[in-house]
């Protein structure tokens, strides 16, 4: 099985391609945390969840095909790096956005959960 980075041999991706990744990833994540929480701040993504849906399916998958793409790329064809990357990314978009909107707080439990984020990427990425 070929595996590419952006059609690049495997190796050839460098730290610019992995913050691209990383960036897209956090991208698709925000915007994940857009369709399915947005129901609860705006009355329009309550009464319109198809149409919601619909709106963000194509550039959440799109960011985070290239992402992989990306990543995988950096990581000499490994797929379990990106997949705590995303993970991670996830956690810190959601933690920004639900105390952005919702004045949800990190509590304890919650800053140790980021701190675990945090240091998975940081494994990820500096362990090579």
């Amino acid at each position: 099985m070929m595996k590419s980075c952006m059609r690049l041999e495997i190796g050839e991706c460098n730290m610019g391609g992995l913050l691209v990744g990383v960036a897209l990833y956090f991208f698709g994540q925000t915007l994940i945390w857009y369709q399915t929480n947005g129901q609860f701040k705006w009355p329009w993504f309550a009464d319109h969840p198809f149409l919601v849906s619909c709106i963000f399916a194509i550039p959440i998958s799109y960011a985070f095909i290239i992402a992989t793409k990306y990543v995988v790329g950096y990581f000499d064809g490994e797929l379990w790096p990106g997949r705590f990357i995303g993970f991670a990314t996830g956690m810190i978009s959601f933690a920004i956005l639900t105390n952005l909107y919702f004045n949800e707080g990190i509590n304890a439990k919650t800053a140790i959960s980021l701190v675990l984020a945090t240091a998975l990427v940081a494994i990820q990425i500096l362990w090579k």
